[in-house]
């Protein structure tokens, strides 16, 4: 047997719906469960050759049986990278394309701010909220508009990148580049502007995007890069990429080919690694924190779900979980299949694990377990019935994962449906 596998064409819409039917709401949140990087599990999700023990685990961890949707007749061996090199074929996920018919609410003003700041030459736009507070969806509708004006639009998770890209400077440019012009459809001609004996991997990366993928765009390119905040812990690569960014922005201001680039970056911590305000993206441009929803924003999501819910109704759920954005709609997506009468056992259940929640709870809870400063820091949080002030890094890792929201310099449990599940869990360490 050859040492890859990759899912026959005609199961792969069949594995694709099964991550989100086995609790992961994003790819990413499967890649971290399983301890595999988000490429490879996109490679597996697209049909494409991933390693024999990956594919079993992945086929595994979704319900699949790995025999029956494998395909042995179009095997290829797993191409692998060594000695430092990047692979000649980075493989990257499709950004989302708007669809009219798809259910979105508006926060306004922030749609129009996004969209017309990038509108203007040199723009640079940071988004920041906590995990499936719709960022993504939000991208995907202010770069659907500007599709609409001409725009091409690139849009590269950090996810994607290996552990290895994240390690050596070189390495993590050149995987940037390649990244970059292959979501452009643009070939890899990474030798022709990479300078190995004299010159540095940022002058080669601008000299790339300068020379070769601005100038072959007839139009302004936005590129969307998106969980950035997965390089703050390497912090030689980010302080040199971050630096770099601030220094394109700067230059869009003044030169001409400069001024095609539109940046949007994407994150949802705090930035805790340490910047010279002058060579920080992340004191320029125009800044948005994503809220929660409101309550007639709720509303609105209701009736786009087509359930006739009465004001009274949606403050029950709220009351549970909030305004978050993934919490409610997955409560109209239950109620819209099993009806309205399926809301008053929908909130019994949500903090157990009988719940719609459970799968989304215990993903959470397995990430907790992992870290007993962050256990610590959440029962602290669960006891309190006011804010509380908590050390920055843990404050920081519990709003990322959406557990708590900002007071000030504060944080207090992010809804009902949190402080109850975890202070049952909590309470059992």
């Amino acid at each position: 047997m050859s040492r890859s596998l990759r899912v026959s064409p005609e199961y792969i819409s069949q594995v694709k719906l099964a991550v989100k039917r086995n609790g992961f709401p994003r790819q990413k949140d499967l890649a971290e469960e399983l301890g595999i990087s988000l490429s490879t599990l996109n490679n597996y999700l697209n049909g494409r050759a991933v390693d024999n023990w990956n594919f079993k685990e992945i086929s595994e961890r979704l319900g699949q049986d790995w025999n029956a949707i494998a395909d042995f007749e179009d095997n290829i061996d797993h191409n692998t990278s060594n000695n430092g090199k990047v692979d000649s074929e980075v493989v990257i996920t499709d950004f989302p394309e708007e669809d009219s018919s798809l259910i979105y609410v508006e926060r306004p003003p922030i749609e129009k701010s996004c969209y017309e700041t990038l509108r203007r030459p040199g723009a640079l736009v940071r988004i920041k909220a906590p995990t499936l507070m719709g960022k993504t969806s939000l991208m995907v509708r202010v770069l659907g508009k500007l599709a609409e004006k001409g725009y091409r639009k690139a849009h590269l998770n950090f996810h994607l990148a290996n552990r290895t890209d994240l390690t050596n400077v070189d390495r993590f440019f050149k995987w940037f580049c390649i990244s970059v012009g292959q979501i452009l459809g643009m070939p890899n001609r990474l030798a022709e502007y990479w300078d190995e004996e004299f010159s540095t991997s940022k002058v080669d990366c601008t000299e790339y995007f300068e020379k070769y993928l601005l100038p072959q765009a007839s139009s302004p390119v936005v590129l969307c890069l998106d969980e950035v905040d997965r390089i703050f812990p390497y912090s030689e690569v980010a302080s040199e990429f971050l630096g770099l960014l601030r220094a394109w922005h700067e230059r869009g201001k003044v030169e001409p080919i400069w001024k095609q680039l539109r940046l949007v970056v994407v994150h949802s911590t705090e930035v805790y690694i340490p910047l010279n305000i002058n060579e920080s993206p992340f004191n320029v441009g125009l800044a948005i924190e994503l809220p929660e929803f409101t309550l007639s924003q709720v509303q609105e999501l209701a009736q786009q779900y087509r359930l006739d819910w009465s004001q009274s109704i949606v403050e029950q759920l709220m009351e549970i979980v909030g305004g978050h954005p993934y919490l409610v709609e997955q409560a109209f997506s239950h109620c819209q299949i099993n009806g309205n009468d399926s809301l008053e056992q929908l909130l019994q259940e949500a903090p157990t694990d009988a719940g719609i929640y459970a799968n989304h709870q215990r993903h959470l809870w397995r990430i907790l377990q992992q870290h007993q400063d962050l256990t610590e820091a959440l029962l602290q949080v669960i006891d309190a019935d006011y804010p509380v002030r908590l050390k920055s890094m843990s404050a920081y890792k519990l709003h990322s994962m959406g557990l708590v929201k900002k007071r000030g310099n504060e944080v207090m449990v992010s809804c009902n449906l949190y402080r109850q599940y975890f202070r049952e869990r909590l309470g059992e360490i």
